[in-house]
């Protein structure tokens, strides 16, 4: 049987295989038409969906804040813009403000379904319970918090009455829960004052007088004003509120104190500190700080703020 014979298909053979054929490809005509049709019409639904949603200014700017999940993943739609700082109450701010404040949307909800339960900031320290809120944006935002007095506790009504009576212990109470602030020109001794006397600053609330005070503790004691820069987020409007007077500085002794003494200094850190204890391993007592000038760990600018701090 030659290769000829081997392909020959009778006439049924044909008319058979003709039909299968047809069969298989309106099958798949089918199935691509269908096919298509339902991915376009997803695709449609969804493209709708979000010509919907920006088609109205108030929906688009709504969605610059809030963040959705999509295909099992989060989408985060927040819109990048500078926190503003202005007074304000919470107990009273819109969410616009909320918003602009820096908030996310989610605490700005935490905070409305809080009032809505009747809930009620009676102190700014009673804002820094929000969930979410650390303690930096609470520091940045503590100074700008404005309590109505409708909202505060009524038992200051009985302390006023005590005033007015003429009870020096309860003025004084009263002074320390709201310290009255200093007015342009007013100033206060930075390494004498308290907590209680810092918070008279403009600006300066709990968190940034208790970060003052153990600032200095750290440093042994201001020797200029300028140094509070040196705290993080500290507000620059709050510093011609200071004066230094006479500086009273506890200094280290470099001849004497351990590594680990000298290394809590804010101006030593672990390396200078082992710079001069292997200065005084090998080459015996310190009399100047010009004597570390040669090592790398201090240059120029490091022995000039040290000079304050330090004892031979």
């Amino acid at each position: 049987m030659n290769i000829k014979e081997f392909f020959y298909f009778q006439k049924s053979d044909r008319q058979v295989m003709l039909v299968l054929l047809t069969v298989i490809m309106a099958a798949l005509i089918v199935f691509f038409a269908v096919g298509g049709r339902n991915d376009s019409t997803q695709m449609m639904a969804t493209d709708s969906v979000d010509a919907n949603e920006y088609a109205d200014p108030a929906a688009r700017h709504s969605h610059r804040y809030a963040y959705h999940g999509r295909q099992g993943q989060t989408d985060y739609m927040v819109e990048a813009r500078p926190a503003e700082r202005f007074p304000f109450d919470p107990n009273t701010a819109d969410s616009s403000q909320l918003l602009r404040l820096g908030l996310q949307p989610w605490q700005v909800k935490n905070i409305y379904r809080y009032r809505a339960k009747g809930g009620v900031y009676r102190k700014p320290s009673d804002f820094a319970r929000l969930y979410g809120l650390t303690v930096k944006q609470f520091r940045e935002l503590e100074p700008y918090i404005r309590i109505s007095s409708d909202y505060q506790s009524a038992a200051s009504l009985y302390a006023e009455r005590e005033q007015d009576a003429g009870l020096s212990g309860a003025r004084h109470a009263d002074s320390l829960r709201f310290p009255v602030k200093l007015k342009a020109g007013e100033q206060i001794l930075l390494n004498q004052a308290d907590t209680n006397q810092l918070k008279r600053v403009p600006g300066i609330g709990s968190g940034y007088a208790r970060a003052i005070v153990r600032y200095g503790k750290r440093l042994g004691g201001y020797v200029s004003v300028e140094q509070l820069r040196e705290i993080e987020g500290f507000p620059e409007e709050a510093l011609p509120f200071f004066a230094m007077g006479t500086p009273e500085v506890e200094k280290m002794n470099v001849n004497q104190l351990s590594l680990n003494q000298l290394r809590n200094h804010p101006y030593m850190g672990y390396f200078r500190a082992k710079a001069i204890v292997d200065y005084r391993r090998l080459h015996g007592r310190i009399n100047n700080l010009d004597d570390l000038c040669l090592l790398k760990e201090f240059p120029p600018e490091a022995v000039q703020r040290l000079r304050a701090y330090v004892a031979y």
